[in-house]
């Protein structure tokens, strides 16, 4: 008969509130060890009964893995208290295991943690029994239920372990299938539509009706990929938006930055390459000053920008001819002209908006027209040459290239 333990010193206290089995008299797992089997049996019974995930018959290969696991654990207790193992408990990652295959089936993790539980209990019922009839003391028996619990909590922790890692895994190589989606939709020449379908099923995405690309700099959206509409697919610093113009979709992904990004027009998904290229290439123009921005920008409201900016060389040599006419003025009286022209035909020939424009006096406003109806002719009054004049001087606040002297 075991009798009463000696009270211990405080850091053995401290030592035995983690592992409480190491305080437990050695002699006490040769003792427990008849019957191991039956306890397995009934603890398996005792967790399909109780736990719904695992009322399903058990047979062949998962029965023996099944058994062989439970009544791995319960030795494995008994071996720990024999041997006065101190440290981590062997075979960790026998549980951690445990909880990764619990989340590769789709299980919850209570379900797992639930059945320690019952099976905590199934087993302190059948060693407090066990111990009343070896005639143990109370003190005993308290420390071999503390003992047990804790035992239980570490294989908890453990499978919580494993299950955290697997799910953190699965969710990696989820982003990583959707990242690889992203591409593929952006990727020219268009990818075939039957592989773009594939690689959505294998991401476990369900392809929109359509798509805006957002682009934004790499390292200042950092946190906004993850505050953009359920279901964007995000490669580094792009995003392809599902359903752009359902209620309230463009104020969620306005709100997703702090810094300047730009978003594409809406597209359906096998457009995804244009809604970037536009997304992309308004980005570059913000970027570059062009475009001024303090947050999202809509590719869609600078179009002309885009259009004029397609190619600098082309817009310079619009310029040289359109603006001819100005060359024998100083540079002081072609800048006062320009700026004069461009509010004329910005604002269709109202004077008075002209000088609200450009803060001068509506007399001012009539001295330059004079002027430039001397320098300009009747040109000013055909409408083609008005328009390439409009596009002119629109380019030549966006500073988008090169411009005669």
């Amino acid at each position: 008969m075991c009798g009463l333990l000696p009270a211990p010193p405080d850091n053995v206290r401290a030592m035995l509130a983690e592992r409480p089995w190491e305080g437990l008299p050695p002699e006490l797992a040769p003792a427990m060890r008849p019957g191991l089997a039956a306890l397995a049996e009934e603890m398996i019974d005792a967790i399909r009964a109780a736990v719904p995930a695992y009322a399903r018959p058990l047979e062949g290969a998962v029965a023996e893995g099944v058994r062989a696991g439970v009544e791995g654990a319960l030795a494995q207790f008994l071996d720990v208290v024999e041997e006065r193992h101190t440290g981590a408990l062997p075979a960790r990652e026998l549980y951690a295991d445990l909880g990764r295959g619990e989340a590769r089936e789709g299980r919850s993790l209570e379900a797992l943690l639930a059945a320690y539980r019952i099976g905590a209990r199934v087993a302190w019922r059948r060693a407090a029994e066990r111990a009343r009839t070896l005639g143990m003391d109370d003190e005993v028996l308290a420390l071999l239920a503390e003992s047990i619990f804790a035992y239980i909590d570490e294989l908890s922790a453990a499978s919580a372990e494993g299950f955290a890692r697997e799910q953190s895994a699965a969710a990696g190589e989820l982003d990583r299938r959707r990242a690889a989606l992203a591409r593929l939709l952006i990727q020219s020449p268009p990818a075939d539509p039957a592989a773009v379908e594939l690689a959505a099923r294998e991401a476990r995405v369900e392809l929109p009706d359509t798509v805006a690309a957002v682009v934004w700099t790499a390292g200042n959206g950092d946190r906004a990929a993850s505050r953009l509409p359920l279901g964007s697919l995000v490669d580094g610093a792009l995003a392809l938006v599902p359903d752009p113009d359902a209620p309230g979709r463009r104020r969620e992904v306005a709100r997703a930055f702090r810094a300047a990004a730009a978003l594409g027009p809406t597209v359906p998904w096998r457009d995804a390459a244009r809604s970037a290229r536009r997304a992309g290439d308004v980005h570059r123009l913000v970027e570059a000053g062009v475009i001024e921005a303090d947050g999202l920008v809509h590719a869609e409201d600078h179009l002309t920008t885009l259009l004029l900016e397609h190619d600098p060389g082309l817009l310079a040599e619009l310029a040289e001819r359109r603006l001819a006419p100005l060359a024998g003025a100083t540079p002081a009286q072609r800048e006062r002209l320009l700026e004069t022209l461009g509010a004329w035909l910005a604002h269709h020939g109202s004077v008075p908006d002209v000088a609200r424009a450009i803060h001068v006096h509506p007399q001012t406003v009539r001295y330059r027209l004079n002027q430039l109806r001397e320098r300009f002719g009747d040109e000013l009054d055909d409408p083609d040459v008005r328009f390439e004049l409009g596009l002119v001087t629109r380019a030549r606040g966006l500073d988008l290239g090169s411009w005669p002297q």
